[in-house]
């Protein structure tokens, strides 16, 4: 394990600054990213571009919170847009059940004080911190409208979380008359920030669809990001925020399910507020796909990942690939890659720790695949036995690491 020293700029007490929220962020690019806000991530979901008209639409978005805290901040996303888009209507409450809310709960969002806000191509805004406390892991719902949408959606399509849609005009109501309609995407929104105690930080899980929680329970919230961020609401430790960057398909070296970990690692992973550590659990796809790449090659992508997020003053844990035989793309080739990749992950130091998924996931009688137990029906998937161990697996004190060691 890398010898770790204090970051060089120490962690401060989260106190959410009073920025002009209405501000949009940077990038001019969907791969460069925002400016991060003071406070703590409690939810993200990493989006991608989605062919989908949402044009004279109401949204009702259900997210789950990791750490509570006051004055939460949405984050609203064009990354993948080309042309603006307007949003009025906003709303933050809390849900009750399917998409009625907590009665007194629905409060309107604000952008530099104003009830609706446009976010030009490429660009992401930051709501205005709103008063009160947000309880820790509970479903937060957000309401808005989005009247004129035309082009390319911003969002994320495989929440394994249902949400819900309507017409225009609704998103003060608490009742669920209005929302017909259920998606199981999340359209536009792709962060959550509160201000938490002082020195509370967050961890972002930076992966693939099994990090997205394929094969496990839709509404259940058992994705392994999940069960880990109830872990770390037990634990003594300051890590309390979860955040989960995983994109289904997803690679470290290429485009293709989303934009790849190196191109996105700015926007979805270091921009978000109170990060203390990065967990990288990505690179079954890469070694998968035809024609394959070679271990060094990953290893180099994990590399930089590890140099940019070091850079930043956050530290990397690392954790081992899974095994995958019986998937349709699986081959000796492939098996040979990944062994030599788990090799360097475990033994070559670089990481400020390493969690090893491969090891609790894999079966005693077949190392190569995973342990029927785990196995979510299409031999790469874990089920929702698999998740949890693979959050139970998780030294939770790796997490809140000091950062990388000085030069």
């Amino acid at each position: 394990m890398r010898a770790r020293s204090a970051l060089a700029a120490p962690v401060a007490a989260v106190v959410l600054a009073a920025l002009p929220a209405c501000q949009t962020r940077s990038p001019a690019t969907p791969a460069e990213a925002p400016t991060r806000p003071d406070g703590v991530v409690t939810w993200a979901a990493s989006a991608a571009r989605m062919d989908e008209e949402a044009s004279d639409r109401g949204h009702r978005l259900v997210v789950r919170t990791s750490v509570g805290g006051r004055d939460l901040r949405i984050r609203l996303t064009n990354a993948f847009g080309d042309r603006p888009v307007t949003f009025d209507g906003l709303h933050a409450g809390l849900r009750k059940e399917g998409a009625a809310l907590v009665p007194g709960s629905n409060r309107p969002l604000t952008f530099d004080g104003a009830r609706s806000v446009t976010v030009p191509a490429g660009r992401t805004v930051l709501s205005d911190p709103l008063p009160g406390r947000l309880p820790a892991t509970t479903d937060l719902v957000i309401s808005f409208d989005t009247p004129d949408a035309t082009g390319p959606v911003s969002g994320h399509w495989m929440a394994m979380q249902t949400s819900y849609l309507g017409e225009v005009g609704h998103t003060a109501e608490e009742g669920d008359a209005a929302w017909t309609r259920t998606t199981g995407s999340w359209f536009y929104l792709d962060a959550v920030s509160v201000r938490a105690e002082p020195g509370t930080g967050a961890v972002v899980a930076l992966g693939d669809s099994i990090t997205d929680g394929w094969q496990s329970t839709t509404d259940t919230n058992r994705r392994w990001p999940d069960y880990l961020a109830r872990r770390l609401q037990r634990a003594d430790t300051d890590i309390k925020g979860v955040a989960n960057a995983g994109i289904s398909s997803n690679k470290v070296l290429t485009d293709g399910g989303g934009q790849s970990a190196l191109n996105r690692l700015d926007r979805d992973v270091l921009s978000q507020p109170g990060l203390r550590t990065v967990f990288l659990f990505e690179g079954v796809n890469d070694i998968k796909a035809a024609p394959g790449i070679t271990a060094e090659d990953l290893i180099d992508g994990y590399r930089t990942i590890v140099e940019r997020a070091h850079t930043a003053g956050k530290c990397v844990v690392a954790a081992t690939v899974a095994p995958f035989k019986g998937w349709s793309e699986w081959s000796p080739a492939a098996e040979a890659v990944r062994q030599d990749v788990n090799a360097f992950i475990r033994d070559s130091g670089e990481f400020d720790a390493v969690t090893d998924f491969d090891r609790t996931l894999r079966s005693p009688y077949d190392p190569a695949r995973l342990l029927p137990t785990f196995d979510g029906g299409d031999h790469l998937h874990p089920n929702d036995k698999g998740m949890q161990a693979m959050a139970d697996t998780i030294n939770l004190k790796s997490l809140d690491c000091a950062g990388p060691s000085s030069p």
